[in-house]
């Protein structure tokens, strides 16, 4: 089972949003999953601990070596599907 770290500006009301979102689709493709979520600010000391992390933020993604996916368009629906796709991937790697 992967773990998973979900980040936004305040570790709140956005990373819960996309988080419920994935962890549904997933669910739905046979993929269970653990997930944690903070602000993007607290990525960098904490992501060593996850397999994956989906942010709707920016932070330096140099500073870890865990696999980062962009996941804004969660929230606008904008190529929603394709970021999906893309996250079912990687927690089934």
């Amino acid at each position: 089972m992967k773990r998973v770290l979900f980040a936004c500006g305040n570790g709140i009301v956005t990373s819960t949003m996309v988080a419920h979102k994935v962890a549904d689709y997933l669910e739905e493709n046979g993929v269970e999953i653990k997930y944690d979520q903070c602000k993007v600010q607290e990525v960098a000391a904490i992501a060593g601990d996850y397999d994956l992390v989906v942010t709707s933020g920016q932070f330096n993604e140099n500073e870890i070596k865990t696999p980062v996916i962009m996941a804004i368009n969660l929230l606008t629906g904008i190529g929603e599907d394709e970021t999906l796709e893309e996250i079912l991937e990687a927690c089934r790697e």
